[in-house]
């Protein structure tokens, strides 16, 4: 209950948010995350990952590094590979397609939106994490302490 100027209120008095507030950071609410429109496509997503989003996963699942990740997590209108929501931190595994221009394009809007939400986004390639994954390791556990 509040007490303003004589008046009390019983009810929770609810403030809409403007246009955009998400988009800027300002609010960052469950309504983004794990969308039900999502759901075919992040179980579809889960069943068909690459090789390298599988040894990745095998390495950083069960709080390895210290925090939990989730796997083909909707965010938003996009699905990220892997997100710690303790860190705000994005993973994504990057396959060769994500090197063509229009696809760096795309990527770099995917960048503009995680950023204006608060959150942080690691890239890691296919070939870094197939040849490199004890540096990929030290590197996400720097990130993570």
């Amino acid at each position: 209950m509040l007490n303003c100027s004589g008046l009390k209120i019983k009810y929770k008095t609810f403030i809409p948010l403007l246009k955009g507030e998400i988009q800027r950071g300002l609010k960052m609410n469950n309504e983004i995350f794990n969308q039900k429109y999502h759901k075919i496509s992040r179980s579809q997503l889960r069943s068909q990952m690459t090789k390298a989003e599988i040894i990745l996963w095998h390495k950083i699942r069960y709080n390895q590094l210290g925090c939990k990740f989730r796997r083909q997590h909707g965010i938003g209108k996009y699905i990220v590979d892997f997100y710690c929501p303790e860190l705000k931190l994005i993973i994504e595994v990057d396959g060769n397609v994500h090197f063509y221009e229009e696809n760096t394009a795309a990527d770099r809007e995917r960048e503009k939106y995680f950023k204006n939400l608060g959150l942080r986004l690691v890239r890691y390639t296919n070939l870094d994490i197939m040849q490199n994954i004890d540096s990929v390791l030290a590197n996400l556990q720097k990130i993570t302490n």
